[in-house]
């Protein structure tokens, strides 16, 4: 028998009524919003004998689906319903491919073949294969799709858009283009899957020609389409896409605000992040701990650490993520005591700190050269919090033994670690050996540098660098030769500048700006008037 829940908003006696007078659906539909209330009048339906009244059961299966609902308690229902039809066993195999363990859907398809009473349908596919999506399993969704195929359900738009999104999400490209291609009246929900998939697997421009080709755009387009640009380093062309939504008079929802926030943190562009702030405000779009991180993180990465402090201070729940953003915020503007100090306030608060939030305050420690604070958080890491370090924390580990001058004492702790080390860690301890002059430790760490990425000039720009420093200019040279050699080319550096809301770039030595004339006359003028003064 399910528990009855007391002491709800329903009284008993207006449910005995509905029931009495048999409007339960009525009830189900119009008057329960909460799972008490569900579990309340789901008591009174076993008790006057209506518990396994099919519509129902279906009624109440539907809710359980819902944000508001709780699948475990469907289940506890769906054992208790004798013969279950197609549409209840639909409706719970669909709840499950929603929530957070889809697997028990494809258990539950598995359970209905072998049930005499009743046969899957057309409507019964799409939800298995929004499960294999969500479980990341789609080479184990092909057979399924064989099924499809036999059956001679392939033609069906809402089991091949199912299908199509498993194979994009899942980075079967070949697989899903083919679907994609074969159907020359696909529909907005394909687009949309193929421009998404295009963009997670690093096929951005092909993205964005099925992007600039589709038919009819709708808001999933545009956002799918702003967050691939984003997800894969093209963040002008974000906030260009952003300007083109706007002008289609295209709603942005909160998913889009975020991509955009996302992009002005790694541009620096503070009036556009600003901007965006504004306006999440004036729609009064939910501010949920996502929204509130990536306006944190981007007033952070802009440089205005009291705006992302207000902001930080203005929010009522804060999720993990947000003290995470507001730590590692602090860390990176030079505010490092504070880091520390808003760590121990985490703490205070008891929360539990995870991998990123030590990531956060290993940096703090890092920047402001605390060697023991730095070690004394680590060792809180690994043994108070059993946090498994990763090649990060080691890195944050190296350049603060680095900035203090123990090279030994970091080379020992990258030969010591229990992850094999990256070019970025070997490149830290190759660095700092510039300053040292400990020309026999740069030369093993350049050793490993150019092993791990053979075709960057990292390793060879730091080592000439560090010959450099110690007078061997005949090494320094050579180094520059072997990158001549080995078709090794350095990339341009780049810096980002925001004028009046709107974002420059400039490569070195690089004449593609549109005011580049005015730019080189300008920085002419200057030199020949610093040369006048001396």
């Amino acid at each position: 028998m399910i528990p009855c829940c007391c002491s709800l908003t329903l009284s008993s006696a207006s449910i005995s009524k509905f029931i009495s007078d048999q409007p339960y659906l009525t009830m189900l539909d119009k008057h329960c919003t909460t799972m008490r209330d569900l579990r309340k009048i789901h008591a009174s339906l076993i008790k006057t004998g209506l518990s396994n009244d099919t519509i129902a059961a279906s009624r109440i299966l539907t809710f359980c689906a819902s944000p508001a609902g709780d699948m475990n308690y469907a289940y506890l229902v769906f054992t208790h319903i004798q013969n279950p039809n197609i549409f209840i066993w639909n409706t719970i195999i669909r709840g499950f491919s929603q929530s957070s363990t889809p697997q028990k859907a494809l258990f539950l398809f598995i359970e209905m073949l072998m049930s005499s009473h009743v046969e899957p349908q057309r409507l019964t596919y799409p939800s298995l294969f929004k499960a294999y999506t969500q479980l990341g399993l789609a080479h184990e969704g092909a057979q399924l799709h064989g099924r499809i195929i036999k059956l001679g359900l392939e033609n069906d738009p809402f089991i091949r858009n199912s299908i199509l999104h498993m194979y994009s999400n899942g980075g079967f490209l070949s697989e899903a283009r083919r679907l994609f291609d074969e159907d020359i009246e696909s529909d907005v929900v394909a687009w949309n899957s193929m421009i998404i998939g295009l963009a997670k697997c690093g096929e951005i421009h092909e993205s964005r020609r099925l992007f600039d080709k589709i038919p009819s755009r709708n808001a999933v387009s545009w956002n799918t389409m702003i967050s691939g640009c984003v997800r894969n380093g093209m963040f002008m062309e974000a906030l260009e896409l952003f300007s083109k939504m706007q002008e289609e008079n295209i709603e942005p929802s909160e998913f889009t605000m975020v991509s955009l926030l996302n992009a002005c943190a790694r541009l620096g562009a503070l009036k556009q992040g600003e901007w965006a702030h504004d306006y999440i405000k004036k729609k009064d779009f939910e501010l949920n701990i996502i929204v509130i991180t990536a306006i944190i993180d981007m007033y952070c990465k802009c440089g205005s650490i009291e705006k992302a402090l207000q902001t930080f201070e203005a929010t009522p729940k804060r999720g993990l993520s947000c003290w995470n953003s507001m730590i590692f915020g602090l860390a990176i503007n030079g505010c490092e005591e504070e880091a520390i100090h808003l760590f121990s306030k985490l703490q205070s608060k008891n929360l539990k700190p995870d991998y990123v939030t030590f990531l956060g305050v290993l940096t703090a420690c890092n920047h402001s050269g605390m060697v023991d604070k730095a070690s004394s958080y680590f060792s809180l890491m690994t043994n108070t919090y059993k946090i498994k370090p990763s090649a990060k924390h080691y890195n944050c580990m190296v350049d603060v033994l680095c900035r203090a001058g123990l090279i030994e004492e970091a080379e020992e702790l990258i030969r010591s670690m229990p992850v094999n080390p990256d070019a970025i860690i070997w490149g830290s301890l190759l660095s700092a050996c510039r300053n040292s002059g400990n020309i026999e430790i740069a030369k093993r760490a350049a050793k490993h540098v150019i092993e791990l990425d053979p075709n960057d000039s990292c390793g060879h720009l730091l080592m000439s660098n560090v010959y450099a420093a110690s007078s061997h200019f005949e090494e320094a040279m050579e180094e520059r030769l072997s990158m001549k050699e080995k078709h090794i080319e350095k990339e341009p550096g780049c810096s980002l500048i925001e004028v009046d809301g709107e974002v420059h770039e400039f490569v070195s030595g690089g004449r593609l700006h549109n005011r580049a004339p005015e730019i080189y006359s300008l920085l002419n003028e200057l030199r020949l008037a610093l040369q006048g003064m001396e």
